[in-house]
């Protein structure tokens, strides 16, 4: 069981949400409540991504049967029976640290905290189901990720900076681009269990082009955010030259751009060590 609890969670993906907060804490708070940086680290961590991504693989079991590319590090494939002790851990994992940061919390970050989980429950829960409107399928799963990070701010309690504000920007249109082009390669099956998806409605060849037009906004946001965190906007190159070589793609081929989703997994630990670079310089001659 434990097994599957860790690759439903997407360890390869535990970063792409702990870090945001980390980074942002460390930054804003002033102190930094190091109770709240360890609480808040671990479950941006894991119990969040186990939320996310166990309730995911839970209720697409019928379109993960038919996707090739589930059953290792992109995504697992869950029996039925063990879809309820998902969901049960899913629940006990997230809770005692849900009012943990509650208790340690303010009313802003309570705000942030709430729209952050209702986003991850939303995605792909039935009825709600956002991951099946297109277009809002990007923008919630955007929040998954960027929302660490805004939950930070609220915690340090400080009025964000048009630098703030810009960054978080890019990084919501890098978080919509993520999704938009991880969704192309997935037309077949989704089209097949009868999903819907930015991808599948709006054709591979049109998401690819959104996703390369989301990563320069990205690119431009960073880029007017002042010395030295402009040098983030050269981080949107590497994405862009990801999604090039498929901006032709077609839905009979939307397969192949798992290439490029592979190259994506790589490349964000590459941009993630760029970022801290920036942070530290931008904390050297703020100080």
């Amino acid at each position: 069981m434990i097994r599957h609890l860790f690759w439903s969670s997407r360890p390869l993906s535990w970063v792409n949400t702990a870090y945001p907060f980390v980074l942002a804490y460390l930054l804003l708070a002033r102190p930094v409540d190091p109770l709240l940086l360890v609480v808040g680290t671990l479950y941006f961590l894991v119990p969040y991504n186990l939320a996310m991504y166990g309730v995911n693989d839970v209720f697409d079991y019928e379109s993960d049967l038919r996707n090739p590319r589930k059953g290792g590090v992109e995504g697992s494939v869950l029996a039925p029976a063990l879809h309820r002790p998902v969901l049960i851990a899913s629940a006990v994992a997230n809770v005692p640290f849900l009012i943990v940061l509650v208790l340690l919390g303010n009313p802003a970050s309570w705000a942030v905290l709430a729209v952050s989980v209702f986003a991850v429950v939303a995605y792909s829960a039935p009825r709600l189901r956002f991951k099946e409107r297109p277009v809002v399928d990007s923008l919630t799963s955007s929040t998954h990720f960027t929302s660490p990070a805004v939950y930070a701010v609220a915690l340090a309690a400080v009025a964000p900076d048009a630098r703030t504000v810009l960054l978080l920007a890019a990084f919501f249109c890098w978080g919509m681009a993520s999704h938009a082009f991880g969704a192309v390669q997935d037309v077949p099956s989704d089209r097949e269990a009868g999903i819907g998806s930015i991808a599948t409605v709006l054709g591979a060849r049109a998401t690819v082009w959104i996703a390369t037009g989301l990563y320069l906004a990205a690119g431009v946001l960073a880029a007017c955010s002042g010395w030295p965190t402009a040098l983030a906007g050269l981080l949107a190159v590497p994405y862009l030259a990801m999604t090039a070589p498929f901006l032709g793609i077609t839905d009979a081929t939307a397969q192949r751009a798992n290439r490029g989703w592979r190259r994506f997994l790589a490349i964000n630990y590459g941009a993630g060590f760029g970022v801290t670079v920036l942070a530290i310089i931008a904390s050297a001659v703020a100080a």
